[in-house]
């Protein structure tokens, strides 16, 4: 269990430390704007996506700037880390710059709306990522996961594993995606009798709230055997406050993600299955969707990016030390 508890804290870590580094870069300097090779009469492009410490947000934002890039036109991006307020602020900054396409993650997919209904009517393009906004109808395009999938995929897996069990769901309520994942999870495992939610925590899919919260529900004594995560971000705080207690490897933990961190849990045998989203595919998607409306061509409303099922017999295929 020494060994064990190493090498958790160790990733637990390194990721606090990510953490502090990309507040402290927004915070003295996080606004990024990149106008490389610029064309005459370039088009800007602004992007605020939820939260930039983690690194599947860095992925399609370096997918989408090579091509912004690569056209001669001009990006600017902004990190409101996971704070609505700051996120609109950022959104009305961008107005008033002139951009011409809007790429967002929402932090909050309700109150946004009333500042996207502005954006629509400077006649500025939206492409919504990773998860939805409330009214589809203020986003041109609206890319994702197949995030319900995702929790369906890993629900299956569960129940060729349990017949019975007491479940932890860790939760992001403010997130289409994550309100999607847990629901495909829930609706799946609930097929069996058998399967009891003990406790729904809410993490805002961060590592650092997601540790404290379920070694809280420890210490209170909450009975559970296994414990799902909207996110692979909230599963490495939980294998951290599970192994804290000496429970990593008795308690069954699953996500939605296949990061790096929780593919090298799961080749350790620490992890159950995670389900695997491609950034980068997220990210080409998006590229090429831009261009299109800047073209005046038509796009599809909404794309979903297919999700795979990630555990210990197949991890190795899909490389533990990158994204897929």
């Amino acid at each position: 269990m020494d060994k064990k508890y190493k090498y958790v804290c160790h990733m637990v870590l390194i990721l606090a430390n990510a953490v502090f580094l990309a507040a402290g870069i927004f915070f003295f300097g996080g606004r990024v704007d990149i106008s490389f090779h610029q064309k005459e009469n370039s088009f800007l492009i602004g992007a605020s996506y939820m939260t930039m410490n983690n690194e599947f947000y860095k992925i399609i934002g370096e997918e989408i700037a090579h091509k912004v890039e690569a056209e001669g036109d001009r990006m600017v991006l902004r990190d409101p880390a996971l704070d609505v307020d700051r996120q609109i602020e950022q959104i009305r900054e961008m107005m008033d710059m002139g951009v011409d396409v809007l790429i967002i993650t929402p932090v909050d997919e309700v109150r946004l709306t009333e500042t996207l209904e502005q954006a629509k009517k400077q006649g500025i393009f939206i492409v919504v990522l990773d998860t939805n906004v409330q009214n589809n109808a203020l986003a041109d395009c609206t890319i994702t996961s197949d995030n319900y999938q995702a929790g369906v995929l890993v629900g299956e897996y569960f129940l060729s594993r349990h017949e019975k069990s007491r479940i932890v769901v860790m939760t992001h309520e403010a997130t289409k995606s994550g309100q999607e994942r847990v629901r495909g999870f829930v609706d799946t495992v609930s097929r069996n009798p058998g399967m009891e939610i003990v406790r729904e925590i809410e993490c805002e899919g961060q590592l650092e709230i997601a540790m404290p919260k379920l070694r809280q529900t420890i210490e209170e004594g909450v009975l559970f055997d296994s414990v799902f995560c909207l996110n692979d971000l909230a599963g490495v705080g939980a294998a951290a406050a599970l192994d804290e207690q000496h429970m990593l490897g008795e308690v069954d933990l699953y996500g939605v993600d296949a990061s790096p961190d929780s593919k090298a849990l799961i080749a350790e045998g620490l992890m159950g299955a995670s389900a695997a989203q491609f950034p980068s595919e997220i990210g080409q998607e998006a590229a090429e969707v831009i261009y299109r409306l800047l073209r005046g061509e038509s796009v599809e409303k909404n794309i979903l990016v297919p999700v795979k099922l990630i555990t210990k017999e197949n991890v190795e295929q899909f490389g533990i030390d990158r994204w897929q």
